[in-house]
């Protein structure tokens, strides 16, 4: 990490953002470009102008902040200035615990969009889903805003209420009373499937994930009695979270072995991370993982590795395609930069960026669990998305165009029925174990 002040973040652009902790500011190197007089005389002049002619009085240090994060901002959908404000809050909310209403979201074209909202939280309750476009705060217009304004306008205290304005696909605008609370997020959830087969489904990845996911584990193994014949490991409406989170939780399907590459413009991006050896917790019992347009970034950096690996087969719709690396540089005295600086790589050397994983089998929902009016969009639908080319450019085969354009159409799965009797991409997964089993028992 350049002096000490960054920190690679695995994350979909959400309202639940993860980062792997940082400190100190970045270095400076030598032969750095420095600002021309030219350039400089032109933001000053330009701010003099503002000032003295402006509508209303301006302060200088909102300027600045203006001039900063419309300086990232413009390079791609992910890249921004935080204020001193907005960092200290984003290095709250990896801790599994924070205030709001529980939903992660990205911007499309100046509007907030919905990737998912997070199970057990407000927002889930309410019934807001992945695809909803949030137009209005209490009447407040959030279309244009900057995602951590949008943020700050969704927060507040626990118990205080904020009524969200919905736009949604085939219907008109309506209104969503939400009451925050404080969100305990319980990143893991899981069942004992017929047949032993184990399932647990992961909300996101925070810190907390790879200990609640062997806990899960464990206490799996031991309902079956010692032995899972199977295993699902649903990643679907997961957005994100943590780069080390994810890496660990690849490792514990995996002996040893890539789990993920990143490359980037300085060498001190070019990183592999490898699974521990003998980490396979599962002695190398089946597995099948979910996936479907609403899993990002974390989630697909896991679902790729066990792809690529040949651990698992990847099962449901194309994932959202966010491969790229955000990292957190502060600025002494002021805010940081959260700024793309890499891109992700299966261990096969496929980007992740623009692509998404496409799964080996792509199951469709039936109407009846599909978000029927979501305006689901992907990382390559986003304006200014980054497209991996010369030194970036994957070495590994880009997904089957037939397997592609088979997902772009599908729907997400209601939150609701995630995991229930219900679920029909659940049901395909653990009949595909099963019928695994049963051809292994007739051998």
């Amino acid at each position: 990490m350049r002096g000490g002040g960054k920190a690679a973040a695995a994350v979909a652009l959400a309202i639940v953002l993860g980062i792997a902790g940082c400190s100190g500011s970045p270095a400076a190197r030598s032969g750095d470009p420095v600002l021309s007089d030219g350039n400089l005389a032109l933001i000053e002049d330009a701010m003099h102008e503002v000032e003295r002619d402006y509508v209303v009085p301006v302060t200088q240090d909102k300027l600045v902040d203006g001039a900063l994060k419309g300086m990232l901002s413009r390079l791609d959908p992910h890249s921004d200035y935080m204020t001193e404000t907005e960092y200290r809050e984003l290095m709250g909310t990896t801790s599994g615990e924070f205030g709001g209403i529980g939903i992660e979201i990205s911007v499309e074209q100046g509007v907030p969009q919905v990737i998912s909202a997070i199970d057990g939280t407000p927002a889930a309750t309410a019934g807001i889903e992945p695809g909803d476009r949030i137009v209005k705060a209490d009447g407040h217009p959030l279309v244009g805003m900057e995602i951590g304004e949008v943020v700050r306008r969704l927060r507040g205290p626990p118990g205080s209420r904020v009524v969200l304005t919905i736009a949604r696909a085939n219907r008109g605008e309506f209104d969503v009373p939400i009451t925050r609370a404080v969100i305990h997020v319980r990143s893991v959830k899981y069942a004992l499937e017929p047949g032993r087969i184990g399932y647990a489904r992961i909300g996101m990845f925070d810190e907390n994930t790879p200990r609640e996911l062997r806990a899960a584990l464990l206490r799996l193994r031991q309902k079956a009695g010692g032995h899972l014949t199977g295993f699902v490991l649903d990643l679907r409406n997961d957005a994100g979270g943590l780069l080390d989170a994810a890496v660990s939780v690849a490792g514990d399907f995996l002996d040893g072995g890539t789990v993920v590459s990143t490359r980037g413009r300085q060498p001190d991006e070019n990183q592999v991370y490898n699974a521990p050896a003998n980490g396979d917790l599962l002695d190398g019992a089946p597995m099948v993982v979910l996936i479907n347009g609403a899993s990002a970034s974390a989630s697909e950096i896991v679902a790729g590795a066990l792809q690529d690996r040949g651990r698992a087969t990847i099962m449901g719709t194309r994932s959202f395609g966010k491969g790229s690396v955000q990292s957190i540089i502060p600025i002494a005295g002021h805010g940081a930069l959260r700024l793309t600086t890499a891109l992700y790589y299966t261990p096969s050397g496929r980007s992740i960026q623009g692509q998404g994983i496409t799964p080996d089998r792509i199951v469709l929902l039936p109407k009846d669990e599909q978000v029927a009016n979501a305006l689901m969009t992907y990382e390559s639908d986003l304006f200014g998305t980054l497209k991996p080319t010369g030194a970036l450019a994957p070495t590994g085969k880009a997904p089957a165009p037939a397997a592609a354009s088979g997902a772009e159409a599908a729907h997400p799965i209601k939150p609701k029925d995630i995991g229930t009797a219900h679920d029909a991409q659940l049901r395909a997964a653990v009949g595909l174990l099963g019928g695994r089993r049963a051809a292994a028992a007739m051998r």
